[in-house]
C-alpha cells in the first residue's frame, strides 16, 4: 500500500525507534468538497418532463430546477452502455471500448464491451481520495458473458472503484420482478409485487440505507451516489394509480403534443423563438428503417388510438413514480442538512425509444426477436398496461413526440432526437443562480471533468501504473456563473452509433442519412446533411449544397474522431444479428450441458443456448409424493421462455413464444406415481419462419415414451434482455407458464440433475452421460 516512503526510525528496539504513518494513510477527501448525486434516467427526450414543457409531472425535477440550472444543449451518446460508460470515464464511448451495447459487443478495440485499463473510473479517482462510493440500479457496462455466478467480477461495480452496488446488471430489467445483483453476488427480490415491491421504490430505499449508514460511522467522508433508476426503459411498469393520473392526457395523439409541446418549449426558453418543427418521418425510403416508422394519428383506428394513448399514460405514470422516490432521497438530504453540499445531475441517458416498433408492442422483446405485434394480441392487455401482465412498451410516434423538435430517437446519433436529453443541475453551495436557463452545448463526456472541478481533484495521468487516455470532455462548471447565452468552451463532439454518423463543431452540424439496424451497409456512399446549430437548433434545414466547403470539414473532422476514439468499422446489422454474435467466454460453448439444483440462476449468456436449432432436455428425478409437482427446469419469462414441470401428477413442457397466447404445451399422458423417472423433450428443427423464427416438431417423453408430441416454433433471439437466468428446480422472477406461480418450487420429490443437448445425438446419450456425471459429482 505504501506509496510515499517511510520517514521514521527503525532501531532494534522499538522504543528506540520511531513511526511514521503518512505512508500508510488513507487520502482525505479535499476540504469542502460536495457530495455528488447522479440520477440518471433511461430513454426520455426533452420534451417529456414538465420542467421542459412537458405533460409529464415531475415534483422532484421540477423543484431541483426551480433551484438550479436547466440545460438546453446537453446531449448524449444516443444509446445506453455507450453513455453510461462516458459518465464512469470521461472518455468517449468507442475509447471506453462501448461502441454499442454490452450484448452488441464485437471483437474490435472500440467495441469489445470492456473497459480499458487506461479508463480508471470516476469511482475509483473518488474512492481513492476519500470518497464513498455507491451505485445504484443499472448497469450495462458489464460484458454479457460476466454476468453469471462463476464469471469474472473484472467488470462490475465493486471492481470498477464502487464500495457498494444495488441493482441489475443488464439493460433492462422486469421492475415488479427484476433481476437483482447486490455487490458480488445476486439476490432475490425483498419482497413482492403483491406486498408493494417495485424496483425504484427498493432502489432509493437503498440509497437511503447506504447514506444514512455511512454517515453513522464517516459522517465527515463526502460521497458519490449513482443512481439509476429502470425508468424510463421499457417495460413500462408504475403502479395503477400513478398511471390512472394521467387518463386522457395523450388522447389528443403524438402529432398534436409536438405541436402544443413545441409552442411550451420556447414559452419556457428550452428552445429559440422560431425553432422549425421537423417531419414525424425524416428519413427518405430508401434509407429508413420500416420498424422506426411513424403511423400518422389520424389513419389510426379507434382501437388502435386508445391503445396507444394508454401506453403513453404508463409511461408517463412510470416516470413520475419514480421522481416521487427520487423525491425522498432528496428530501432527506435536506432534512439532515447534507443537500446544500450536494451536486446534483438529473438526466438521462439518450432520446426517447423508440424500440416499440410503429404499433406498440406489450412485450418489447418481440423487437430483439424481430417479431411484429399484432393489434388484436396487444389489445387483450389495455387494461393491465403497465402491471405484472405485460412487458410493454409505446409506438414509434411517442418516441418522436417526446424527442420534440429533432428528427428521430434513441439510436440515431446523427440527428439531436437521439442525443438531446433533459439535464438539471443543483449545488446551492456551488451556484448562485435560480431557476435560470444555461444554453451552453455540451455532452455527456463532460460530466466527470466538471465533478473533479468541483471537488478539486484531477484524473490522474498514470492510474495503476498504465498510462491514462486523456478527458474526452470539459469541465461544465464554468457555467454555473455564466450568462445563459455565452459561449460553450466545447468545441468539438462526434457521435456514431449502429451505422449512423455525426459530428458537431462550433455551432454546425455534419450528420449522415443512415439508418440503425437495417443492414444496409454500403456507408461509403452515405449522404451528408449540414446544420446550423447555432442557428437552427431543432436541425431542420439541410444547409449541404450551401455551405459544401463547410461539410467537407466536417466529414473530415468525423473521420479525425474515429481515428483518435478508435470507432471503425461502423456496423448497422439487424437487432437479431448484432446480438446473436457468438463471443468468447471463460467457458467454451458446448454441445451438452449438465445442471443442477440448488444452482443460482444461469444468465442467458453463459447458458446453454438453443436459438435457432435442435435441442433435448432430460432430466433424472424422483417422485416421492403423489402430490409431487413444480418446476423441473425453467428458462425466461411470461414474456419469452421454456419450462418443464409437473403439475396434477402429469409432466408438463410449455414453451413460451414471445408471450404470445396460447402457449405451447405438451402434457403426459401418464400419471407420475412415486418412482423414478427419466423425463424430458425433444425439439427438432424442420426450417426457418418468416420472421427467423425455428419450425419444427416437439415430442415429450417419460422415460423412453413419447407422451405428447406436435408442432412447435422458438424463439429467434434471446428470451428477455433482462436476464431472467435457467434455474433448477424452481422459476426465478416471473413464471414461464400460466400453470404454475412463482418460484413453482419442485416438492414431493427430488431432481437429480437436468442435461440440455444442441446437438443431434441420441435421446440415451445424453442420459448416459448426464448419469456418469452425476455418478462422479
Amino acid at each position: 500500500m505504501a506509496s510515499k516512503p517511510f520517514k521514521g526510525v527503525i532501531k532494534l528496539d522499538v522504543r528506540d525507534s520511531k513511526p511514521d504513518w503518512t505512508p500508510y494513510t488513507l487520502a482525505k477527501a479535499p476540504k469542502g468538497a460536495p457530495n455528488i448525486l447522479i440520477v440518471l434516467y433511461d430513454d426520455t427526450g426533452q420534451a417529456a418532463w414538465e420542467p421542459y414543457g412537458g405533460r409529464i409531472n415531475m415534483p422532484t425535477l421540477q423543484k431541483l430546477a426551480d433551484n438550479g440550472l436547466t440545460y438546453t444543449q446537453w446531449h448524449t451518446t444516443a444509446l445506453c452502455s455507450p453513455t453510461r460508460s462516458t459518465f464512469l470515464t470521461g472518455r468517449n464511448h468507442h475509447l471506453n471500448a462501448m461502441a454499442c451495447i454490452t450484448e452488441g459487443a464485437q471483437g474490435y478495440p472500440g467495441w469489445s464491451g470492456r473497459l480499458p485499463a487506461e479508463c480508471a473510473t470516476i469511482g475509483q479517482v473518488l474512492q481513492e481520495n476519500g470518497f464513498s462510493t455507491f451505485w445504484l440500479g443499472k448497469d450495462h457496462n458489464v460484458p454479457e458473458q460476466d454476468i453469471a455466478t462463476g464469471a469474472s467480477r473484472s467488470e462490475w461495480p465493486v471492481q470498477k472503484g464502487f464500495d457498494r452496488f444495488y441493482g441489475f446488471l443488464g439493460g433492462e430489467t422486469n421492475q415488479w420482478y427484476p433481476d437483482l445483483a447486490e455487490d458480488n453476488k445476486f439476490i432475490d427480490q425483498p419482497y413482492s409485487p403483491d406486498e408493494g415491491y417495485h424496483l425504484s421504490r427498493d432502489l432509493v430505499d437503498q440509497a437511503l440505507q447506504m447514506i444514512r449508514d455511512q454517515k453513522a460511522s464517516n459522517p465527515s467522508k463526502p460521497w458519490f451516489m449513482w443512481l439509476c433508476p429502470g425508468a424510463n426503459h421499457a417495460p413500462h411498469h408504475a403502479p395503477k394509480e400513478y398511471i390512472d393520473k394521467y387518463k386522457g392526457k395523450f388522447d389528443d395523439g403524438y402529432e398534436a403534443y409536438r405541436e402544443w409541446v413545441m409552442a411550451r418549449m420556447i414559452e419556457k426558453g428550452m428552445l429559440p423563438e422560431g425553432t422549425k418543427l421537423t417531419p414525424i418521418n425524416p428519413l427518405p425510403d430508401d434509407v429508413a428503417n420500416p420498424a422506426d416508422a411513424v403511423r400518422p394519428w389520424d389513419t389510426l383506428n379507434d382501437d388502435e388510438k386508445r391503445l396507444f394513448a394508454r401506453m403513453a399514460e404508463v409511461y408517463a405514470g412510470f416516470s413520475e413514480y419514480t421522481d416521487v422516490q427520487v423525491g425522498r432521497l432528496i428530501d432527506y438530504l435536506e432534512e439532515s442538512g447534507q443537500l446544500d453540499n450536494t451536486l446534483v445531475f438529473y438526466c438521462a441517458d439518450n432520446g426517447a425509444s423508440g424500440e416499440g416498433s410503429p404499433s406498440g408492442s406489450v412485450n418489447e422483446n418481440k423487437f430483439f426477436n424481430n417479431f411484429p405485434d399484432e393489434l388484436s394480441e396487444n389489445l387483450k392487455y389495455l387494461d393491465v398496461l403497465g402491471g405484472q401482465e405485460t412487458y410493454n412498451h409505446y409506438p414509434t410516434g411517442w418516441a418522436v413526440a417526446f424527442s420534440t423538435p429533432y428528427q428521430m430517437f434513441k439510436r440515431y446519433s446523427e440527428y439531436a432526437g437521439g442525443t438531446a436529453c433533459p439535464m438539471v443541475i443543483h449545488w446551492p453551495k456551488g451556484i448562485n443562480a435560480k431557476g435560470e436557463v444555461r444554453n451552453q452545448y455540451h455532452h455527456s463526456v463532460d460530466i466527470v471533468p466538471t465533478i473533479l472541478e468541483a471537488c478539486g481533484l484531477e484524473m490522474p495521468k498514470t492510474y495503476r501504473g498504465v498510462e491514462q487516455y486523456p478527458l474526452s470532455g470539459v469541465s461544465m462548471k464554468y457555467t454555473f456563473d455564466a450568462k445563459p447565452d455565452a459561449p460553450t468552451q466545447k468545441k468539438r463532439q462526434y457521435y456514431s452509433m449502429l451505422g449512423t454518423r455525426g459530428i458537431w463543431e462550433n455551432g454546425w452540424k455534419a450528420a449522415t442519412l443512415h439508418a440503425p439496424l437495417t443492414g444496409k451497409g454500403h456507408f461509403d456512399q452515405d449522404q451528408w446533411e449540414l446544420y446550423h446549430v447555432d442557428e437552427d437548433r431543432s436541425e431542420s434545414t439541410n444547409l449541404a449544397s450551401q455551405h459544401p466547403d463547410k461539410l467537407d470539414a466536417l466529414i473530415k473532422a468525423w473521420f479525425d474522431e474515429a481515428e483518435i476514439n478508435k470507432v471503425l468499422p461502423l456496423d448497422d446489422r439487424s437487432a437479431a444479428e448484432v446480438l446473436g454474435v457468438e463471443r468468447p467466454t471463460e467457458e467454451e460453448p458446448r454441445e451438452r450441458y449438465i445442471y443442477y439444483p440448488g444452482t443460482s440462476p444461469v444468465p442467458e449468456g453463459v447458458a446453454v443456448n438453443v436459438r435457432g436449432r435442435s435441442y433435448k432436455i432430460l432430466a433424472d428425478i424422483e417422485v416421492k409424493d403423489s402430490q409431487c409437482s413444480g418446476v423441473i427446469f425453467a428458462h425466461g419469462s411470461r414474456f419469452g421462455g421454456h419450462s418443464l414441470f409437473v403439475k396434477d401428477g402429469k409432466l408438463h413442457y410449455v414453451y413460451n413464444f414471445l408471450g404470445i397466447k396460447p402457449e405451447q404445451k405438451f402434457v403426459s399422458k401418464t400419471v407420475l406415481k412415486p418412482g423414478k423417472y427419466t423425463v424430458g423433450m425433444e425439439f427438432t428443427r424442420e426450417k426457418a419462419g418468416e420472421h427467423g423464427e425455428s419450425l419444427g416438431r416437439t415430442k415429450l417423453y417419460v422415460n423412453d415414451q413419447v407422451e405428447a408430441e406436435g408442432d412447435m416454433r422458438t424463439q429467434l433471439g434471446k428470451f428477455t434482455l433482462s436476464g431472467d437466468g435457467l434455474c433448477i428446480g424452481r422459476d426465478s422472477g416471473d413464471a414461464v407458464s400460466e400453470d404454475y406461480t412463482s418460484p413453482g418450487e419442485f416438492t414431493g420429490g427430488e431432481i437429480k440433475f437436468v442435461g440440455v443437448t444442441v446437438e443431434k445425438s441420441q435421446y440415451l446419450d445424453l442420459e448416459k452421460l448426464a448419469a456418469a456425471a452425476f455418478a462422479v459429482d
